[in-house]
């Protein structure tokens, strides 16, 4: 009985084994490079990533070195940047500038010669032409560029076009032959979770390869008005910028552009399919045209929302429209919620400027919209924007009343650059009062209470006087050019 026992043991252990050599084979077989694999364990399902080792063959010839030289002028005031004022604002010595007595005066004779900056970045190749695909801040104010491919040849290069708001830019080198453009991939089609990889130069280590996840999608990190970056755990680090995120088939799916300098695992791309867009025109016409809406909107807050009788917090709140601008001759009106706009939905403010600039200009598009609680829709002629148009009012802390307001004198209006003296401006806001934890500063114009226009000091009294017992008050403000709602919740 023992021996029987003894001998099903090793029948038992050995068909273990050779089961697991044959699913070991098995997964082996089916990576074959890249192929995500998936096993169980203890009954739960987990997707193992296989080899990369395929995968960076193939890409890294497309990927690019970018060295920049800039002329620095040199006047005092680049040392005062490296190395900081150890004694901050004041000098024990009694000068202006302690730097003064080792450089002499800025703009002086003493001032230190012109000095060359370096910089590092990455890029891809897109084309047989030498079109490179990198960073805006990369290459902005260089004098020289000059790019170095994978197999160890340099090139020098210049400047198609550059695109400060969406921070691309395009490159060109001439005289280069075999080269091997990326593939374009699909950075809508991307999941939270998946697999990705970037390559590029980080700290001048040339082709360097890292893995990671894709984090999140959509992410506003407050670096234009066209923020939507991917978001991912791929190391990703300065000298990375301007390289290709990569997805498990090969293909460029976003552009290595941020990170957070004090955070691990946290670096941001700009999305291949935005890029896409940007790139044709730069190199078509060497600059980025953007259709052009004519209003400023704003976040819609909790606060707001109750204050506009809003079901939810959807849509972009139009906080100024621009006059005989293309939404003004449509009919859109300050305070209307826009919704929907050619078709696509506006679930927050940072939707709308990011579809509006890429409709070609003079299209006519159909614009949803809420109107004191009523749906109804407009149809407008998208124009071209101009670089100094305002084209976002971010709205303030929210939160009750304690200022002091008073007419809107010719003085006053000069020194504000009011172009009309309706309303009233504040004069002083008290400390820790509603008005001041909504955000309210001295300065500002109130052009609107909960609505109702405000014409000048009578009118407004009057009007603060009938809301008085209200639980909140929404004020429509005028600031430094900018038109927006603040919402005050008294106490």
């Amino acid at each position: 009985m023992e021996r029987r026992r003894v001998v099903r043991a090793v029948v038992v252990a050995l068909v273990t084994i050779a089961l697991t050599v044959g699913l070991g084979y098995g997964v082996s077989k089916a990576v074959k490079g890249t192929e995500p694999v998936a096993s169980k364990t203890s009954g739960v399902p987990i997707m193992v990533p296989g080899n990369f080792t395929e995968l960076a063959e193939n890409v890294r010839p497309s990927v690019v070195n970018i060295q920049t030289v800039r002329t620095i002028k040199g006047d005092g005031r680049v040392f005062r940047h490296f190395f900081g004022n150890p004694f901050g604002k004041g000098n024990p010595f009694g000068g202006q500038d302690p730097f003064e007595d080792f450089f002499g005066p800025r703009g002086g004779n003493g001032s230190p010669e012109d000095f060359r900056q370096n910089s590092l970045g990455s890029g891809f190749i897109i084309d047989g032409d030498g079109y490179i695909v990198t960073n805006n801040h990369v290459v902005d104010g260089a004098n020289e560029i000059k790019v170095k491919l994978a197999d160890g040849r340099e090139f020098d290069a210049s400047i198609v076009g550059r695109d400060p708001k969406t921070d691309l830019a395009l490159i060109r080198i001439k005289g280069a032959s075999n080269l091997t453009p990326i593939t374009m991939g699909n950075s809508d089609e991307l999941k939270v979770g998946g697999w990705v990889v970037a390559i590029g130069s980080p700290f001048g280590l040339e082709q360097t390869v890292t893995a990671g996840i894709v984090s999140a999608k959509g992410r506003i990190i407050g670096s234009g008005p066209y923020d939507n970056f991917i978001q991912t755990d791929a190391s990703i680090n300065p000298g990375n910028s301007g390289g290709p995120l990569i997805n498990m088939k090969g293909e460029v799916i976003g552009i290595n552009t941020a990170i957070v300098a004090s955070g691990q695992g946290i670096g941001f791309a700009i999305p291949i399919d935005t890029a896409k867009s940007v790139v044709a025109q730069l190199k078509g016409n060497g600059r980025v045209t953007r259709g052009w809406l004519g209003v400023s909107i704003q976040e819609i807050t909790p606060a707001l929302a109750a204050s506009f009788g809003l079901k939810d917090r959807k849509g972009a709140l139009v906080a100024d429209v621009v006059k005989d601008g293309p939404a003004d001759k449509a009919g859109i009106a300050q305070g209307d919620v826009i919704v929907e706009f050619d078709g696509k939905e506006i679930t927050g403010s940072n939707d709308l400027p990011r579809i509006v600039a890429a409709t070609p200009v003079g299209k006519d598009v159909a614009v949803k919209l809420l109107r004191n609680g009523k749906a109804i829709g407009k149809n407008v002629k998208i124009t071209q924007m101009e670089d100094n148009v305002p084209q976002i009012a971010k709205a303030p802390r929210e939160n009750k009343v304690g200022i002091t307001v008073q007419q809107i004198t010719p003085e006053i209006a000069r020194a504000l650059q009011l172009k009309n003296r309706t309303g009233v401006v504040v004069t002083a806001v008290e400390p820790g009062s509603p008005a001041e934890e909504a955000g309210i500063t001295r300065g500002d114009v109130i052009r609107e209470v909960n609505r109702a226009p405000v014409k000048d000091l009578e009118s407004f009294l009057q009007k603060m006087e009938q809301e008085s017992r209200q639980k909140s008050i929404l004020f429509l403000i005028h600031r430094k050019a900018n038109n927006i709602y603040v919402v005050v919740t008294l106490r």
